[in-house]
């Protein structure tokens, strides 16, 4: 009964509502700060970390490291083998995530108030007392091992991944935080310690919690669970020479449908037009079937089930990218459509309508995204790691109502490079060839 009672938790949590939600800055005695946003009317808190750096951090040679690392932290830790481990944290019934990205690691954690002393402290022990014991990390490389084996035959993952490649080149964006078959076979157990000891430090730490916990609490238990983490860790990458240059790469595969990821230098998130142009890829590729993209693409020519864009403003290095699949005889005609749409709004920008509706939806879609602690804690440590200020959650959507049609079709003309949209092609194109640039 209490298991069931525990998964309700975890899946329905109350959180106050969106227009309601109270952010507070909590800085420990050891100066660590964090976000809170107190709900005591559930007995639960959600509790997330981020340390800057991420699979960006993986020493040369090693490329993988980080990403095996994460995956071992809840593999045993102290006195606890990876069986005991997961033994013990059942029958606390806390839930705890650890994942790697090129920007970054994080560390989530939910737990019951009842037992937040002993669910932190467990949690302590895989952020200072990792074991990476070695049947541990076997079995987690021939896991990690077995997706690269599937990934080589994905066409999407290849053509992501030659994408990145040519925007990015030898920088770690360039390949894949995951590694390759013959980086994660050579990885140590010292090497998955080197990248643990890269990542985990104070001077790259952001920390939420969402739930039944108040600042002093938080600041209490900031201490006790990262306090004696090292000052610093590895530096950062510094940036990535993007400079990505128009043309078409194809990559003979064989399959009856093409996969094509297409993109262009991208914008920072920090730009003054960044909801501009955020607004305007909501026109051009992210609205769904109300997108220019879909509209052109499929509706109208049944070239596709799905094509999309998105801004991607990578911390070293941001691009703007898409993706669309279609059958090897037809993927030619998707792609030259896309091309045109890129320039089409480049050339003669957005109507009225189409930025009032886009509007409309950003704005009444982003209180839906706070649907729980858990959910509410990531959205507070993103907006930390982004530099974002902590009244964001109320100003945001003001900021995306501000943006005027003059805006929008200012930063099209300026910001959209047709002339540079490089198109990756993985399957058989036909009548599609390579053609000059990256």
């Amino acid at each position: 009964m209490k298991r069931l009672f525990v998964s309700l938790i975890l899946l329905i949590v109350a959180v106050p509502a969106w227009a309601e939600i109270d952010i507070q800055k909590v800085t420990s005695e050891k100066g660590i700060t964090a976000w809170l946003v107190e709900e005591h009317s559930i007995p639960f808190t959600a509790l997330e970390l981020r340390f800057r750096g991420g699979t960006s951090l993986d020493e040369p040679g090693k490329r993988g490291a980080t990403n095996l690392m994460a995956a071992l932290l809840e593999e045993g830790a102290g006195d606890l083998d990876a069986r005991e481990f997961a033994r013990r944290k059942e029958e606390l019934s806390a839930s705890f995530g650890y994942g790697a990205s090129d920007d970054s690691v994080s560390v989530s954690a939910k737990f019951l108030s009842e037992n937040r002393d002993e669910a932190l402290a467990l949690l302590r022990t895989t952020l200072m007392e990792p074991r990476f014991d070695e049947d541990a990390l076997e079995r987690v490389r021939a896991q990690v091992i077995s997706g690269l084996m599937s990934d080589a035959k994905d066409p999407n993952t290849i053509a992501g991944n030659a994408f990145s490649e040519i925007a990015f080149g030898d920088h770690p964006y360039g390949s894949s935080g995951d590694g390759t078959i013959k980086t994660v076979t050579a990885l140590t157990r010292e090497d998955i310690q080197t990248a643990f000891d890269n990542v985990f430090a104070l001077d790259r730490i952001y920390v939420s919690a969402v739930g039944d916990i108040t600042p002093e609490e938080l600041s209490a238990l900031l201490d006790e669970l990262v306090g004696d983490l090292p000052e610093t860790g590895a530096p950062m990458p510094g940036p990535a020479d993007v400079a990505i240059e128009g043309g078409n790469t194809v990559i003979d595969f064989d399959t009856p449908q093409s996969v094509a990821v297409f993109g262009q230098n991208g914008m920072a998130r920090e730009d003054d037009d960044f909801f501009a142009a955020y607004v305007m890829n909501q026109i051009l590729g992210a609205g769904g079937f109300e997108s220019r993209l879909m509209t052109e693409v499929r509706e109208k020519r049944g070239l596709t089930y799905g094509v999309y864009s998105y801004l991607s403003p990578k911390t070293w290095g941001p691009i703007y990218v898409g993706r669309v699949s279609s059958s090897n005889d037809r993927i030619a005609e998707a792609v030259q459509v896309i091309r045109d749409e890129w320039t089409k709004l480049k050339e003669q920008g957005v109507t009225q309508k189409e930025l009032d509706d886009a509007k409309t939806y950003l704005t009444g879609a982003y209180p839906l995204q706070f649907d729980g602690n858990g959910q509410i804690a990531s959205i507070l440590v993103s907006m930390q790691v982004n530099g974002l200020p902590i009244d964001y959650v109320t100003t945001r959507n003001a900021k995306m109502e501000a943006v005027t049609l003059d805006d929008v079709n200012r930063v099209a003309r300026e910001f959209l490079d047709p002339e540079n949209l490089h198109v990756v092609v993985v399957g058989k194109p036909e009548g599609m060839e390579a053609t000059a640039g990256n």
